[in-house]
């Protein structure tokens, strides 16, 4: 799978996905300050599931209604270290493997999935 991480994500959290074999771009290296519509924009065109702790991507998705077909991952857990936060990160994304096409909500004990229509 291929993700794009949003500036937010820690950078023990994008090694632990990559390690773990995954394709991740970082928006903090590759692209720091951009809004979150060229975020978004960026996502969809390098196919790319986008990783975030920012709930304005639910807003922008569902009520602006921009192309996100790729699907979006919203990390809801708590934050006590980047370590705890990568381990966390990389346990929800290696559960399932049908992140692409879904905005997804991943708290402490479960996920909920909604299909972009």
């Amino acid at each position: 799978m291929r993700f794009l991480a949003h500036e937010n994500f820690s950078l023990d959290a994008v090694n632990a996905l990559r390690q773990d074999g995954y394709d991740v771009a970082w928006i903090r290296s590759d692209s720091p300050g951009i809004s979150d519509t060229e975020v978004l924009n960026r996502a969809q065109a390098e196919n790319r599931i986008l990783l975030t702790f920012d709930k304005d991507f639910g807003e922008l998705a569902f009520r602006a209604k921009l192309p996100v077909t790729t699907g979006i991952i919203l990390f809801r857990v708590q934050v006590p270290s980047s370590t705890v936060v990568a381990e966390k990160v990389a346990r929800a994304i290696a559960s399932r493997d049908d992140w692409y096409g879904h905005f997804s909500v991943v708290e402490e004990n479960k996920v909920r999935m909604r299909v972009f229509d």
